[in-house]
């Protein structure tokens, strides 16, 4: 019988520091996360021996006993964050599921994903990046409305209403706040009034598949113009997803086609998520791409499973089985 550790992090595990944001623990998982994931993984026929977070990782990295580690840590500090399991778990020669140290560093650096975007011609909003706040002295040729996000942050953390900037006295605002808060560099894009969608994905090579887009609806419009997802959403009934979304057979193909050439660009592996902005004219833009995406039954992986006519089980089996192969252990 296959043994699987988990490795992950908890809400409950994180001690806030001086100067914290509100959101500092934004992408750690709730206990009742970790306990639905495992259930799902062991309706599979294996056995799962819980790890926890990176320090609990390093304590029992050379008496894991396990065959394969299924990883959702997001890691506790830095630009590099993410990566610190996989680069453990690949130097002591144990397979895991889930993208390579590389890509999760390079995704969750906004702007190093958004060079190769670009690189590989897949579209994204324009940007720059201001590391103080000199460096807008010479952002004259400014086209508003703009979003100001952190540079390497996941979960929509610093992402508020306040983010969408109509002028230059609200940019300065906002990027002293990101720089100041968050203690890294403000990536500033230009803003694409529309809808909001996001790709679940599954697997590896010419076996990956692009689940069912699901349609990001806040405050009961579809049509987002100005509206985005912030923070703030994630744990208000303002926001719905809708799954399968309500757009053409063209625009479905678009949106998958689109997401599947940003996972291969990245090296993504067994699982990720792409998200996106639409325009009026119905030009997808991908706004990033997350090999760490959320498991929770709350998330898109639950409404892409039953837009399938599938289960939450069934899909984390996939990735699973998706690693296995990888690894020749299935």
């Amino acid at each position: 019988m296959i043994n699987v550790g988990l490795t992950y992090d908890l809400k409950t595990d994180y001690k806030f520091k001086k100067g914290d944001p509100p959101d500092a623990n934004a992408e750690f998982d709730h206990p009742s996360t970790i306990s639905v994931i495992e259930k799902a993984i062991l309706t599979h026929g294996v056995r799962v021996k819980r790890i926890g977070n990176v320090a609990n990782l390093i304590e029992n990295l050379s008496s894991l006993d396990v065959d394969i580690v299924f990883n959702i840590s997001e890691g506790l500090a830095g630009r590099n964050r993410e990566s610190q399991v996989p680069i453990l778990l690949e130097m002591a020669g144990v397979p895991f599921v889930g993208s390579d140290a590389l890509t999760l560093g390079l995704t969750l650096d906004k702007i190093i994903a958004k060079k190769v975007f670009i690189a590989e011609k897949i579209p994204t909003p324009k940007f720059f990046e201001i590391k103080n706040m000199a460096a807008l002295k010479d952002s004259d040729h400014l086209r508003f409305p703009l979003i100001v996000k952190p540079r390497f942050e996941g979960s929509s953390k610093g992402v508020t209403e306040d983010s969408r900037v109509a002028n230059m006295d609200e940019l300065s605002k906002q990027a002293e706040f990101i720089i100041n808060t968050y203690k890294q560099p403000a990536l500033i894009e230009e803003f694409i009034r529309g809808s909001e969608f996001t790709v679940a994905i599954i697997g590896n090579n010419e076996d990956a598949l692009a689940l069912p887009a699901v349609q990001i609806q806040i405050d009961g419009k579809l049509d987002l113009g100005n509206k985005f997802y912030t923070f703030e959403h994630i744990n208000d009934n303002k926001l719905i997803y809708i799954c399968p979304p309500k757009i053409s057979p063209q625009m479905s193909k678009k949106l998958a086609d689109l997401a599947l050439k940003t996972y291969h660009a990245t090296e993504c592996l067994d699982f990720a998520r792409v998200d996106f902005r639409v325009d009026k004219e119905g030009n997808p833009y991908v706004l990033e791409i997350n090999p760490l995406p959320s498991l929770s039954t709350e998330d898109v992986f639950m409404f892409s499973a039953r837009a399938m006519g599938t289960t939450y089980e069934d899909l984390i089996g996939r990735v699973l089985k998706s690693a296995l192969k990888r690894y020749n252990l299935n």
